[in-house]
C-alpha cells in the first residue's frame, strides 16, 4: 500500500465515512442484543421456493471462491422502476453503476473501464448470459441487457472471475434468465412515471412434461430528463429447455431487441446547477442519436452429469449487433457478428488423501469477418455534401481462454484455491478506403495465475485472501480512434480523419485481496480490501505534445487501484404479528491514482467518486405492505487526470411504498426518486488536463421523479 497516496484531507474524509458506517453497525449490534431471540419468531415471509433455492445455490457457490462477489436476485428490485441496469445493482458493495439517462450506464468494478463514457460499449468486465459468453473483443454492448429479463445476477469481483474464464480487472457478471420451471403461466407488468416513462412486459412460462419454455415481450418509452434525451425500445427474450434424460438437459436461448435514444451531450457543473435539463445546442441541431436497429443473440447450452458424478457443460452462441451511430458531424455504420463457445468440466477426486475439487474450462469469442465500417458526413463540410463517405475501416479480434481451477481441502475448514488461465488474444484493424493503410495485427499469449486461501469458521463466517493477475487487451476500435495519424490536406472528405491504426499494449494488473463474509447478529455481511498494481492502463493520454497536441486513449504509466468494499444486510426488528424492519447498507472506497507519473505524479484517476455509500431502511408487514426510504451518497471526483477541477459531492434520497400479495399473484408499488430535487452530476467522462476550467464532461442525474408499477401473475 502506498501511504503517500492518502493525504490528510483524504484520511479525514475516509475516517468520517467509515466512522459513520462503524457507528451504524455498532448501534445495530446494541439493538439486536436488546432482543430476546429465544422467545421470538420471525414474521412469515412468503418467498418463491425455486427462487430461494437459486439464490442459496449461488451463495453456496460464492462461498467456494477465495474472493469477493455478489449474488443479486430479481426480487431485490421488484419494488422499484427498472429503467436501466443501474437499478439492478443498487445497494451492492464494490459495484459502481451510474445512469446517464439512457440504457448505456457506466458500470465499473474496482476501477475497470474508468476511462469509458456512458452510452458506449462497456470495458473491463466480462459479461455472460446464462453462463454463455457475451462480451466480445469490442467490449460489452448493452441493448440486450433488459432488466426485466433478469432472474439472478452472479458477480465475481476482480480476478475472482477467473473461475469463469474472465481475464479483466473488474471480474465477471453472469445474468440468468427465468425459465419455464419457475415462472408464471402468464404475467402482465406495467411501469409508468415522470417525464413520459412507460415500460410494459407480457411474459409466459411453464413446464410441460420434459419440456419447459419462457417468453417475454417488452416495450419502453421515455421523454428523458434532459432535453433531446428521449428513448424507445422493444424486444423479445425466450428460451426452451428439454430434459433429454435424468442426467442430461439442453436449452435454446433467443434475445432480440431494437433501441434508439437521443444523446443530449455532456454539461459543465455550472450548467447542471443552473439548468440540468438543458441539452448541448449542437446535439439538438444535429439531432444526435444512437439507433441500434436490431440486435440478435441465439445460443444453446447443454448440461450433463456423467456416470462418475462429474459434470460437463458446453454451449455455443451467435451475436449480431448492428449500430448506426448518428453522433457529431459524422455517422458510423457498424455491423458486428460474434461467435462464442464455452465448455466446462467439473470433477472431484482425492489428492494425497485430501478432497480436491477441479474445474477445467474453455471459452472463446471471435468477431466474424463481417462487413466494413463505413463513416459518412452528416452535414455539409467544405465542398462535400452530407452523406459523403469519408472512410472505410475494419475491426477484427478474438479471445480464447483455457482455464483450470482447483480447490484443495487442507483441513475440513481450510481450503487452498489455485487457478491458472492460458489466454490468446487477437486485435486487428486497418483503414481500407480511400487508401489502404497498414494493418495493425496484435496477437498475444498470456499466462494468468491465481492463488487463494479461505478459512471457514464454525460459525457462519469465512475469511479469504488471494493474489492474482489480470489483463485486458485493447478494443480493436481503439486502435483507430486512438491513432495520432491523420489524412493530410487534399485527401478529399477524409482530410483530418485518422488514416491508420496504431499499436496499443495489453493492460495487465497484479492484485492482492483479503476479506470475508458471513452471518452474524448484525446480519449478513461481506467485506474486502484489494490492491492492484496496473501496467499499461488504457486512459486518455497525451500522445503528441504542443503545438499540435493530440490526446487519445492510449497506455498510461503505472497506476494503482485499491479500495474497500463493505456490505451489510440487517434485521433491526422483527415480530411475527407486526412484521420486520430491514436495513441494507453498502460502502465502496475507490482509491485510484498514478504510481509516479512524469506529468501527474500521484494524481487521482478521474471518472469515479472515491466514496460511495448506499442504504435502504424498509418496513415489511406480513400481509404484504411495505414502506422504505433510501439514500445514495457520492464523494467529489476530479474531471481530469491533472486534478485541476473537481465535481461536487452529492447525496440524494428516495422512498418506496407498495403491496406485494403473499403468494405474489399481484403487486403494486410507488417509487419516489431524488425527493429533494438535488442537482448533481451522475457520470463523469474523464479528460486529460482541463487547466482548472469547468469542463463539459458530466451528465446530470435525474431530478425529482415518481414512478408506479403494477403486475399480475396467473399461475
Amino acid at each position: 500500500m502506498d501511504i503517500s497516496a492518502f493525504s490528510p484531507q483524504k484520511i479525514r474524509t475516509t475516517r468520517s465515512l467509515l466512522s459513520t458506517f462503524v457507528l451504524s453497525t455498532f448501534v445495530l449490534s446494541i439493538m439486536l442484543t436488546q432482543q430476546t431471540y429465544a422467545d421470538e419468531v420471525l414474521p412469515e415471509i412468503n418467498i418463491d421456493v425455486a427462487q430461494l433455492s437459486k439464490v442459496e445455490s449461488l451463495k453456496k457457490k460464492l462461498n467456494k471462491v477465495s474472493g469477493a462477489g455478489n449474488v443479486i436476485s430479481a426480487e431485490e428490485s421488484e419494488h422499484i422502476a427498472k429503467r436501466t441496469n443501474a437499478d439492478l445493482f443498487r445497494n451492492q458493495a464494490g459495484i459502481y453503476a451510474a445512469s446517464a439517462g439512457n440504457e448505456g450506464i457506466k458500470l465499473s468494478i474496482r476501477g475497470s473501464g474508468i476511462n469509458r463514457a456512458p452510452g458506449a460499449h462497456g470495458s473491463g468486465i466480462y459479461v455472460t448470459l446464462d453462463d454463455l459468453p457475451f462480451t466480445g473483443p469490442g467490449g460489452t454492448p448493452y441493448e440486450l441487457l433488459e432488466p426485466l429479463w433478469v432472474d439472478t445476477i452472479e458477480v465475481l469481483r476482480g480476478a475472482n472471475g477467473l473461475t469463469r474464464g474472465a481475464l479483466n480487472l473488474g471480474g465477471s457478471i453472469n445474468y440468468s434468465t427465468p425459465t419455464g420451471k419457475d415462472t408464471a403461466k402468464l404475467k402482465l407488468q406495467h411501469e409508468i412515471g415522470s417525464r413520459g416513462y412507460q415500460k410494459s412486459e407480457i411474459s409466459s412460462g411453464q413446464q410441460i412434461g420434459d419440456v419447459d419454455y419462457f417468453i417475454s415481450l417488452t416495450q419502453s418509452d421515455q421523454d428523458g430528463y434532459q432535453d433531446h434525451s428521449s428513448s424507445h425500445s422493444k424486444g423479445i427474450a425466450a428460451n426452451i429447455g428439454y430434459q433429454i434424460n435424468p442426467n442430461t438437459d439442453t436449452r435454446f436461448y433467443l434475445r432480440y431487441r431494437e433501441t434508439d435514444h437521443q444523446t443530449p451531450g455532456r454539461l459543465t457543473q455550472k450548467q447542471i446547477q443552473q439548468d440540468p435539463t438543458q441539452a448541448v445546442p449542437l446535439n439538438v441541431t444535429l439531432n444526435n442519436h444512437r439507433p441500434q436497429p436490431g440486435s440478435l443473440w441465439l445460443a444453446n447450452k447443454t448440461n450433463m452429469t456423467l456416470e462418475s458424478g462429474n459434470q460437463l457443460q458446453f454451449g455455443l452462441a451467435y451475436h449480431h449487433y448492428p449500430m448506426y451511430l448518428q453522433e457529431g458531424y459524422y455517422s458510423t455504420d457498424v455491423d458486428y457478428d460474434d461467435i462464442s463457445s464455452f465448455a466446462r468440466y467439473q470433477f472431484v477426486h482425492e489428492f494425497l488423501g485430501k478432497e480436491s475439487q477441479n474445474t477445467l474450462g474453455f471459452r472463446s469469442t471471435s468477431h466474424l469477418p463481417a462487413g466494413t465500417v463505413i463513416e459518412r458526413q452528416r452535414v455539409d463540410i467544405g465542398n462535400y455534401p452530407a452523406g459523403t463517405e469519408t472512410r472505410h475501416y475494419t475491426y477484427q479480434g478474438g479471445d480464447y481462454v483455457l482455464h483450470y481451477s482447483n480447490a484443495l481441502a487442507l483441513t475440513p475448514t481450510l481450503w487452498l484455491d489455485s487457478r491458472l488461465a492460458l489466454a490468446y488474444t487477437h486485435r486487428e484493424s486497418e483503414v481500407t478506403w480511400p487508401i489502404q493503410s497498414r494493418k495493425e495485427n496484435e496477437r498475444e499469449w498470456n499466462l494468468l495465475p491465481s492463488l487463494g486461501v479461505r478459512y471457514q469458521f464454525e460459525t457462519d463466517a469465512q475469511l479469504f485472501a488471494n493474489i492474482s493477475r489480470s489483463l485486458e487487451a485493447p478494443h480493436p476500435w481503439s486502435l483507430i480512434w486512438g491513432s495520432d495519424e491523420y489524412f493530410p490536406a487534399n485527401s478529399g472528405a477524409a482530410t483530418g480523419r485518422q488514416s491508420a491504426p496504431i499499436h496499443l499494449n495489453t493492460q495487465t494488473a497484479n492484485t492482492f485481496e483479503i476479506g470475508g463474509r458471513g452471518q452474524s447478529r448484525m446480519g449478513e455481511w461481506n467485506a474486502a480490501y484489494y490492491y492492484s498494481a496496473v501496467s499499461h492502463e488504457l486512459l486518455a493520454v497525451e500522445i503528441l505534445s504542443d503545438p499540435k497536441q493530440i490526446i487519445a486513449e492510449s497506455n498510461a504509466s503505472d497506476t494503482i487501484h485499491q479500495g474497500i468494499e463493505i456490505g451489510l444486510k440487517s434485521i433491526l426488528w422483527s415480530n411475527d404479528q407486526f412484521g420486520a424492519v430491514l436495513f441494507n447498507q453498502a460502502y465502496t472506497y475507490n482509491n485510484f491514482y498514478y504510481k509516479n507519473d512524469t506529468v501527474f505524479a500521484k494524481n487521482e484517476l478521474a471518472g469515479i467518486p472515491q466514496h460511495i455509500y448506499q442504504a435502504e431502511l424498509r418496513y415489511e408487514h406480513p400481509l404484504g405492505f411495505y414502506a422504505g426510504i433510501n439514500t445514495l451518497y457520492a464523494g467529489k471526483a476530479p474531471t481530469d487526470y491533472a486534478n485541476s477541477f473537481y465535481v461536487n459531492d452529492w447525496q440524494i434520497w428516495g422512498a418506496t411504498l407498495g403491496y406485494i400479495q403473499p403468494q405474489k399473484d399481484y403487486m403494486a408499488w410507488l417509487d419516489f426518486r431524488n425527493i429533494s430535487n438535488q442537482k448533481y452530476a451522475s457520470t463523469i467522462t474523464p479528460g486529460y488536463n482541463d487547466a482548472g476550467k469547468d469542463p463539459a464532461r458530466m451528465t446530470p442525474g435525474d431530478g425529482f421523479g415518481v414512478y408506479a408499477g403494477l403486475s399480475y401473475s396467473f399461475h
